[in-house]
């Protein structure tokens, strides 16, 4: 069950990461909640979050971690309405401000690294070329070649879990740490 669900090794690399590298952000398309359970805090999730829920009459927001959920349909204890997940539905857009941070952070990127991803999904798929034109490394860990692999200035073409180690001791040797 989703409620049992831990972080892996990937996961803990890139909260490591983020306190070492102090202008570190996570751009994640994941709605697990698990970099932040990871202990990630500087986190943008342009799908939303499954854990977080919104009234559909009042958009009242808060978390709900209990499963199963005490009553369903769940309501909103602001309003009564009902409660919904907060992710973003097919057909529907993202969150404008997780994208403008998204954007603003491309743009100003050294580095970007792309985890694990398709990279035919957009907007997200066009982040690391926004951050290539202004400049910054690419760096790719995918064990498949993905449309991003032919921008990428380095590819670990390896799982998150095992790819992200060396991701880690390239960046900790070629830009340092906050330590």
């Amino acid at each position: 069950p989703p409620a049992k669900a831990e972080p892996n090794e990937g996961h803990k690399i890139l909260a490591k990461m983020e306190k070492e590298f102090p202008h570190f952000y996570l751009i994640t398309q994941n709605v697990d909640g698990l970099h932040k359970k990871a202990g990630s805090e500087k986190v943008i999730e342009l799908h939303g979050n499954i854990w977080k829920v919104k009234c559909v009459n009042c958009k009242y927001e808060t978390y709900e971690y209990r499963t199963p959920l005490p009553e369903i349909p769940p309501k909103c204890e602001q309003c009564g309405g009902l409660l919904r997940p907060g992710v973003v539905w097919f057909g529907e857009s993202l969150p404008m401000d997780a994208l403008q941070k998204a954007y603003e952070l491309s743009r100003k990127s050294l580095v970007f690294i792309v985890i694990g991803t398709s990279g035919v999904v957009y907007p997200a798929a066009e982040l690391p070329y926004i951050a290539k034109e202004n400049g910054a490394e690419v760096i790719e860990v995918n064990p498949e070649e993905t449309p991003i692999s032919g921008i990428a200035d380095k590819i670990f073409r390896e799982k998150a879990s095992t790819g992200l180690k060396k991701v880690y001791d390239y960046l900790k040797k070629n830009y340092g740490t906050k330590r």
